[in-house]
């Protein structure tokens, strides 16, 4: 690993020029050699054939066109390099395209694009690697577009096996031999592979795209074979490997990178792209057995787990599960975007296999999304899955400066012999939403540590924060109780309005630098700031009649000379409201918990409830129901739902097999259509929604419909709003007519 602290490093706009000449340093360097390739031409697109083309989203970047180049299923990506600040423009086809909302991640980076129809406009300081999509559509089968803003690449310096292919289609695979550099040029388009195949010193430089799209039966899992031309890049058995500003498009289902038995490798600022509308099997990176690997400024977007380590894999049967497997050890992977329709961002162990691993880091990065589900175990940013008599020493884990927008669990952790150890989770920050379901350490597993995991603004401090469940003689984890700097702030008003002032105040630190970023497209420093919302749309424009929710981070940052700097961010959903609902008057007395009503049915997807005709119905003090004996059913609830202030509330939504709320007749939120879970586990996955409004103080008609085909857990309904934490919503806050009583 040493070997490569010389390697010329640039941070992909990693809190980009907002904090400090530590990060603007790269930005500079980024800055004075593009000026050396490029001169005066500050933008040049990185262009793609006709064949490739897309007509989903035009692209322009300070007025210039760039080209937007089909990927794979629905997703599209534009490549571009520039040598300073510029405007960006998206333009979709489909003139309603952005109705649904617009969400331009990472969030950390505080976009919000000024939106004109179907056309997105906004300013990028510096180098970025963005994912736009509609809000929460990130799954197979989404439309989805990525964004390259990149540091202009470095030609080789002459070599006696240096191979340089320009701009052009070719119909062929790249075979580097021992000692060759390649340089593939911007607009080097390869249909193939790029096969490292028992080799040592090779470099692959440039802006070159491989188009990957094998003869693998689809309905099967075959891409985990090892050999030459079955991946976008397949290595084996080879060492002292540099791969640069590669892209790698895979159609097929297949593992997009894997390597076996390598070590030594470097991949600096390649982009990876996998669309399986089957949804399975399409990893991002894998290795079996060896390592030494560092992974830097890049971005993978996978159909299965983005990461994932194993000491062999040779089938699946059982002699070749269980056939031991070589150690993985070393792996440092940082200042990347991570995105996955499904599975886990990294993935280490499987049932029955054995094999050791140990000093894997993962740092510095954005997990914009995570798959939802499980297979086995449910999915998270950590699955480690030893079942089955899986046998294997893992220790030294760490993962450390992480930024969940869209995500599922934390960590699932299952390993009974011989030990886990030593598993590090540092500066954790979920930044919009909850933990969609429980993180579970199982078996032999000791010294794990979560230090300063923060949901929103909240630290985790105990178990029940996490939440994580200990089972099988697991060890509790370690929660430390002092920390460097704490990012924490307040404001006031707290019920707010679009134009209003408000004041933001921060925790004092000392000799803190305060970054506020507002969710609207603008920030501002220092430790009080004043802020005007300039609407009622919400961050990702996907507001709820007439109240939208605005994403307000916060930076705390320590400077110490001859130290590291620490650091710590806040997160807090701020809802501006434009339109009031108004509370029920003149109610009759009311009783508490809900009526609800069941639909017997075997429906796919949540019906037209008011099509529909109840068979029985009941009283319950929250969302329960009794089915009666049915195993396909919808149940509707009705009830009051009691507001203890005046403000805008933000209200969670949860469930399986599909749920829709509804409150003051307006719809606020309804999960999307049910997500089978794989591998043999048991019902849908859990899906996530959330809507805002503005409520008065008071009782407001609530009204929640959950399907159940699949899963039998009922919907589950969180809320937050002024001075009132994220919370399930209480029993107490639910309350009934009698009149109700006898109308149903």
């Amino acid at each position: 690993m040493n070997k490569y602290k010389g390697v010329r490093e640039i941070v992909f706009l990693k809190g980009a020029v907002l904090f400090g000449a530590r990060r603007v340093l790269p930005v500079l360097v980024w800055m004075i050699c593009a000026l050396r390739i490029y001169g005066a031409d500050r933008v040049q697109p990185v262009p793609v054939p006709a064949e490739l083309r897309s007509t989903v989203f035009t692209v322009t970047v300070d007025g210039k066109p760039v080209d937007v180049a089909h990927a794979a299923d629905r997703l599209e990506f534009a490549s571009f390099d520039a040598t300073g600040p510029v405007t960006v423009e998206v333009t979709a086809s489909d003139p309603k395209f952005w109705d649904a909302g617009v969400t331009v991640e990472p969030w950390r980076l505080g976009i919000r694009p000024v939106r004109k129809g179907a056309t997105l406009r906004f300013t990028l300081d510096g180098p970025a690697k963005l994912s736009i999509a509609r809000p929460r559509d990130f799954l197979n089968h989404a439309s989805m577009l990525f964004l390259f803003a990149g540091v202009p690449p470095q030609k080789p310096a002459r070599a006696a096996k240096l191979r340089v292919f320009p701009a052009g289609v070719y119909h062929q695979s790249l075979n580097p031999q021992n000692g060759e550099t390649y340089y593939l040029a911007p607009g080097a388009v390869f249909y193939g592979s790029l096969n490292l195949w028992k080799v040592h010193d090779v470099k692959v430089l440039g802006r070159g795209l491989i188009v990957y799209d094998g003869p693998q039966n689809p309905n099967t899992d075959e891409g985990w074979m090892q050999k030459p031309d079955w991946h976008c890049i397949a290595a084996k058995d080879s060492e002292r490997v540099e791969v640069h500003g590669l892209a790698c498009v895979v159609r097929s289902r297949t593992w997009s990178i894997q390597m076996k038995d390598t070590a030594r490798f470097l991949y600096d600022d390649i982009r990876v792209m996998g669309g399986n509308p089957g949804n399975a099997n399409q990893d991002g990176m894998d290795w079996l057995g060896g390592g030494d690997a560092i992974v830097r400024n890049s971005f993978l977007r996978a159909s299965d787990d983005v990461f994932a380590m194993q000491g062999a894999w040779d089938g699946y049967n059982y002699a070749d599960l269980v056939r031991p497997g070589h150690d993985v050890q070393n792996i440092l992977v940082e200042n990347s975007q991570l995105s996955t329709s499904i599975s886990n961002i990294v993935r280490a162990g499987w049932p029955q296999k054995i094999y050791n691993s140990r000093n894997f880091t993962l740092r510095n990065s954005e997990v914009l999304h995570a798959g939802i589900g499980a297979c086995g175990q449910p999915f998270a940013v950590l699955g480690l899955w030893g079942a089955n008599h899986a046998r294997g020493s893992h220790s030294g884990y760490t993962f450390e400066n992480l930024f969940l927008d869209n995500w599922y669990s934390l960590v699932q952790i299952e390993q009974r012999q011989p030990e886990i150890r030593n598993f590090v989770f540092r500066n954790i920050w979920a930044l919009d939403q909850p933990p969609l379901t429980d993180s579970s350490l199982i078996g032999n597993v000791a010294g794990i540590t979560f230090d300063n995991v923060k949901y929103g603004q909240h630290r985790a401090e105990s178990n029940a924060d996490v939440p994580v469940v200990t089972t099988a003689g697991a060890q509790s984890p370690n929660y430390p109780q002092k920390h460097a700097v704490t990012a924490s702030f307040t404001m006031s008003p707290t019920i707010i309005v679009p134009g209003q002032p408000i004041t933001f105040t921060a925790q004092p630190v000392s000799k803190a630098q305060y970054t506020w970023l507002f969710g609207d497209g603008t920030r501002a420093t220092g430790r009080v700031v004043e802020h005007r919302f300039p609407d009622a749309l919400g961050s990702d424009y996907d507001a709820t009649d007439g109240a939208g929710r605005f994403r307000v981070l916060l930076h705390v940052e320590v400077k110490r000379l001859r130290q590291k700097t620490a650091e710590d961010w806040a997160a807090q959903g701020v809802v501006v409201v434009g339109h009031w609902k108004q509370s029920q008057r003149d109610l009759a007395q009311t009783v508490p918990g809900l009526i609800w009503k069941i639909y017997p049915g075997t429906w796919t997807q949540l019906p037209d409830l008011a099509k529909e005709s109840a068979v029985f119905s009941g009283e319950a003090v929250n969302l329960h129901a009794n089915p009666g004996g049915y195993t396909g059913y919808a149940v509707a609830w009705d009830g009051f739902l009691s507001v203890p202030a005046d403000g805008g509330y933000t209200f969670h939504l949860i469930d399986r097999d599909g749920a829709r709320l509804v409150i003051d007749g307006v719809e606020v939120a309804k999960t999307g259509p049910p997500f089978a879970q794989v591998c043999g586990a048991p019902g849908n996955a859990l899906r996530y929604e959330r809507g805002e409004l503005g409520l008065r103080a008071g009782k407001h008609t609530i009204h929640v419909e959950g399907l159940h085909t699949r899963s039998e857990n009922m919907p589950r309904i969180l809320w937050e709003g002024p001075s009132l934490p994220l919370t399930d919503v209480p029993p107490a806050a639910y309350s009934h007519t009698r009149q109700d009583v006898l109308r149903r």
